[in-house]
Order: structure tokens, then C-alpha cells, then sequence
């Protein structure tokens, strides 16, 4: 069964479109048999995009705050358990874990939003009850530069900036991301791919 809106192929029986969820059950939907032997295809919309990379901001630098904060911890154990013997060093360690809420944020923070480049737009997906989820079509693209602060570039990990063509001019900062360059060549030869695709004009 076809979807008579989008032309997305869905089971016999289902009640809504998968793709766009327009009501099947309906008796003008058309229903195609084929020939035995024959082979279907698939309408064009319904092509799943090719995906390129899915990435995560790097993690780096939440894992050095897990060893600064084990750090602390063990000194303010040591502190207190030296200076402030009545205290003991049960208030210390209940302390230093604590301590440990702050690079978990971080941690959390950085697993919720994800960069993931299909052959024809960069989608950003931010959120964990509240998905926001970007699109910025590749033809909107202009350029793509890496940034890096120096301890950026001794972690090994810096920041993509996609120059968007929108109606705004905006730009999109893919955030923290290991092996920057990589991923910007990537993102710039699918563009060039995209570009070599468009239909001649006339």
C-alpha cells in the first residue's frame, strides 16, 4: 500500500502513513498489485538519505574534571581528618561526592546533543524529555572552518562552524568535537557530492 499523500510504501494493514502520518483507512487508497516477478520501487521521497557520521561533543575534558574532583576529594578528606580530628572524615567524603555533581552536569549535558551528517543535511539533536531537533539542508551551506583554542588543541578537539545560508545568516557551531578537521573535510567534500547532484539549470 502506497500513501496517496507522500507515496511513502507501508504494510497492508497499517492505519497510518510511516513517513507522514496520513490516515490509510480510507477507501480511496490506492492498493497496487504487481505481476508475479515483478519488481517494485520505491518512490523517490521514500530513499532513506545516506548517513555520513553521527557525533557527540567530545568527553574529554569531563573526564579531567572527574580526576580533578577525585583530587579535591581526597584532600578535603585529608584536611579534615588532619585539622578537624572530632569531625571525622565522614563529613568529608559526603562532601567530595558532592563534589562529583559538577562533571556529571557536564557529562550529561554533552551525551544530549548529537551532530549527524546524511548526504543531504546536517541535523542537530538537542534535548533529552524536550528533543529540539536542526536541519540545515547542504545547498544552505557555505563554508565550514575549524576553530581550536590552545587548550583545545592539546586535548586534540575544537569546534566546526558551519556558515548557514538561511533566511537569518546564522551560523552553527558544531561544539567540542574530537578530530575537528576530519569531520569539516567530510562535511565539505558531501557538499561538493550535493552540488555535483543539482539538475542543470537553464
Amino acid at each position: 500500500m502506497f500513501c496517496p499523500k507522500c507515496g511513502a510504501e507501508n504494510a497492508d494493514d497499517s492505519l497510518f502513513c510511516k513517513k507522514c502520518g496520513t490516515s490509510l483507512d480510507d477507501e480511496e487508497v490506492t492498493r497496487l498489485a504487481q505481476k508475479p516477478g515483478a519488481v517494485s520501487k520505491r518512490p523517490a521521497d521514500d530513499i532513506e538519505e545516506r548517513r555520513i557520521f553521527s557525533i557527540t561533543p567530545t568527553l574529554k575534558f569531563v573526564w579531567l574534571g572527574y580526576i580533578l574532583t577525585a583530587f579535591l576529594a581526597l584532600l578535603l578528606v585529608a584536611i579534615l581528618s588532619v585539622f578537624l580530628p572530632a569531625v571525622g572524615v565522614v563529613p568529608g567524603v559526603v562532601l567530595g561526592l558532592f563534589l562529583f555533581v559538577i562533571p556529571a552536569f557536564y557529562h550529561i549535558r554533552k551525551k544530549l546533543v548529537r551532530y549527524t551528517l546524511s548526504d543531504s543535511k546536517l541535523e542537530i539533536d538537542t534535548g533529552l524529555i524536550s528533543r529540539t531537533t536542526v536541519n540545515v539542508p547542504l545547498r544552505r551551506i557555505q563554508d565550514v572552518t575549524v576553530r581550536a583554542s590552545v587548550f583545545q588543541r592539546i586535548l586534540g578537539f575544537g569546534d566546526i562552524i558551519v556558515d548557514n545560508a538561511g533566511t537569518d545568516g546564522t551560523q552553527v557551531i558544531l561544539k567540542d568535537i574530537d578530530a575537528p578537521r576530519r569531520y569539516a573535510d567530510m562535511m565539505l567534500r558531501q557538499m561538493r557530492e550535493a552540488d555535483h547532484r543539482k539538475p542543470d539549470s537553464f
